[in-house]
């Protein structure tokens, strides 16, 4: 099989991951205002859904911690990628945000001025 193509599926995989675990830990951030708005509209007190906080403070730091394994992992299989010989630009699934109108302004000021 082409290079290109096995290098473009596990691309693939690895922003699904990503992907993956920020959905977990956007999940994960709404269980917190939820069960924070629960522990408010039930009028208990804040010990009374201590632990499950702290586990779930727990969960989330773990899920901090993969995602920046992920990341780490990421840029190391970029590196495989150019030592194996493989040079080809991979595309995600989805576009990443573009730089706010006021960065890109700042930026293109400093550029014109040099030039």
């Amino acid at each position: 099989m082409e290079k290109a193509f096995v290098v473009q599926r596990v691309a693939n995989k690895v922003w699904s991951s990503e992907n993956a675990v920020d959905e977990a830990l956007a999940q994960a951030s709404a269980l917190m205002i939820e069960i924070t708005n629960a522990r408010q509209e039930l009028r208990v007190s804040a010990g009374t859904f201590d632990k499950a906080t702290a586990d779930l403070i727990k969960a989330m730091g773990a899920l901090g911690a993969a995602r920046t394994a992920l990341v780490e992992m990421h840029e190391e299989l970029a590196d495989v990628k150019v030592r194996i010989g493989d040079r080809t630009k991979l595309t995600g699934t989805w576009d990443k945000p573009k730089p706010k109108p006021d960065t890109v302004s700042e930026h293109t000021s400093d550029i014109r001025a040099v030039s």
